[in-house]
Order: structure tokens, then C-alpha cells, then sequence
């Protein structure tokens, strides 16, 4: 069992939480993720080391409410335990040779952007952040890109907050001035991430994706994280989640990910009327 040592709400649909669980605190690295399961019938479900703390011996979680396990999970409290926290998996994000680099982060993703941003920049690499949002209310972790950050740019599509627009607006712009990064890394839904790429791809920038939005299982076993990098078949959750963006055939990664959409969303309902008849 696993102890819940805090719980702070994001926004109304991502909360954040640190686990007690001292040995996987002890090895993470920014990029790797854990699986977990909320009691003895739950599924098993892999969520992104959002950071760690190696002293206190906790490791952080950052969710979005979108299927019937992340909403049990969302009525846990500080001071409630999780029955399984598996971990540290996944290979780390490559960080080594890197000076100039430009982090892209997109709504949840960002939480797995925010530590590869907080180590570079504790490296004294020169970090340019930016994070982007569909609007002001759904925007998390702000200020810690902003501490983390050499240059900080922040979007949101409505132009509720920072400027209007996608993440590849300030990209673009900052390229097209001639700024050479040594590396992009793009974390957050695929058609960002694809869109990224491409943006990349017209200045031969190296870029790295993170493939996490396709895993399921967390093992391999399941298939459902099965992609096409480079012309071979790669699983996320085993070789990645980081790939080069380049050989990412995105279009088959979007394909495949709506394929769970309507699943997730009737189990999220269903969990979400059986707390209401408790309730009552």
C-alpha cells in the first residue's frame, strides 16, 4: 500500500498528488512513468513521474479525469493509500550534449514536460518553455515553467491568457529569426506534438516526442501503444516513451488512439454515477 501524502486540485479536470514510495523516488528520471492500480479490482494503468522529491522519498503524479480509474483515483485524499505504485519504467529522457534546447508543452502533457524542463535548466542548459492551453482555466504548472525557464512563452487558443494561438506560433516565430536549438522535445496530445514536427522539420531542428498519450498497459502485452517509427513497429511503453519525432508516422498514433475514446468515456460515466448513488 501506498500512502497519498498530498493532493492539490489543478484545474477541474487534473489534480496532482505525491505518493510516498521512497525507492522508485529514489531512481526516477525525468521522461520514465509508473503504473498503478487504486485498490485489488482495479486495472492497472500507467501515469508519468511528474517529479520527485529522493529526500522525502515521495514521487508525483499529475492526472486527467478521463476514464473510471482516474476518477476513483480523484476521490482519494491525502492520507488515503493506492494499492499498487510500480516503478520507475520507461527509458529517460536524453538530456546529455544538450545547451540550447525549447521545450513544448501542451495541456496535461506538460506535466510530463516539467521535469525534463527543471533538470536542463538545474544544468544551467539555456531553456526556452513553451506551454500551451484551449483556455486560461485549464492552465497548470505556470509558474514553474516560468522559475525553470530562460525564455517562457505561454498560449492559449481563446487568448485567455498569455497570447492567442497554438504552440507553434512562438516556434515558428522564434525559428524563422534564425535561433538554432540543439534539440525541440514536444510532450502533449499527438496532433500537437505532429505539428511540432513538422515546424522542426523546416529548420532541421532535432526533435524528440513523447509517445505516453498512446499507453495503456504499460507493459507491451496489451499492443494498444504499438506504433511505426522509421518504417518499424515500436511500442511506447518498452522502447520509448520518447522517439525521434521525425520517424513518428503520427497519423496511424492519432488513428489508434480514438480507438478507447467512447470506451473510456462510458466507464468514466458509469464510475462517476455509482459515486453519485453512494452520495445519496
Amino acid at each position: 500500500m501506498f500512502k497519498i501524502v498530498s493532493k492539490k486540485i489543478l484545474n477541474p479536470t487534473v489534480m496532482e498528488m505525491d505518493i510516498d514510495a521512497p525507492l522508485i523516488a529514489k531512481k526516477a528520471e525525468p521522461g520514465q512513468f509508473i503504473i498503478l492500480r487504486v485498490d485489488d479490482d482495479g486495472e492497472r494503468i500507467p501515469l508519468t513521474v511528474a517529479g520527485f522529491d529522493r529526500e522525502a522519498g515521495t514521487v508525483k503524479i499529475i492526472f486527467q479525469i478521463v476514464g473510471a480509474t482516474t476518477e476513483i483515483l480523484s476521490h482519494k485524499n491525502e492520507g488515503d493509500y493506492i494499492q499498487d505504485f510500480v516503478g520507475p519504467l520507461g527509458i529517460p529522457t536524453e538530456t546529455d550534449g544538450i545547451q540550447n534546447v525549447c521545450v513544448v508543452g501542451g495541456g496535461v502533457g506538460c506535466a510530463i514536460a516539467f521535469p525534463v524542463t527543471q533538470k536542463l535548466f538545474k544544468l544551467g542548459k539555456n531553456v526556452t518553455s513553451i506551454i500551451g492551453f484551449r483556455s486560461k482555466d485549464l492552465i497548470i504548472l505556470e509558474d514553474e515553467f516560468k522559475s525553470n525557464s530562460n525564455e517562457f512563452y505561454l498560449m492559449t487558443d481563446d487568448g485567455s491568457a498569455g497570447q492567442m494561438g497554438n504552440v507553434c506560433v512562438p516556434l515558428e516565430k522564434i525559428l524563422s529569426s534564425g535561433k538554432k536549438f540543439d534539440k525541440i522535445i514536444a510532450i502533449g496530445p499527438l496532433v500537437m506534438m505532429k505539428f511540432v514536427v513538422q515546424t522542426a522539420k523546416k529548420y532541421n531542428i532535432p526533435c524528440t516526442v513523447s509517445m505516453n498519450p498512446i499507453m495503456i498497459d504499460g507493459t507491451g502485452m496489451c499492443g494498444c501503444c504499438r506504433l511505426t517509427v522509421g518504417g518499424k513497429i515500436k511500442f511506447a511503453c518498452v522502447d520509448g516513451p520518447d522517439f525521434n519525432g521525425y520517424e513518428v508516422d503520427f497519423d496511424e498514433a492519432i488513428q489508434r488512439n480514438k480507438m478507447y475514446q467512447e470506451f473510456e468515456k462510458k466507464a468514466r460515466e458509469e464510475t462517476c454515477n455509482l459515486f453519485k448513488a453512494e452520495v445519496k
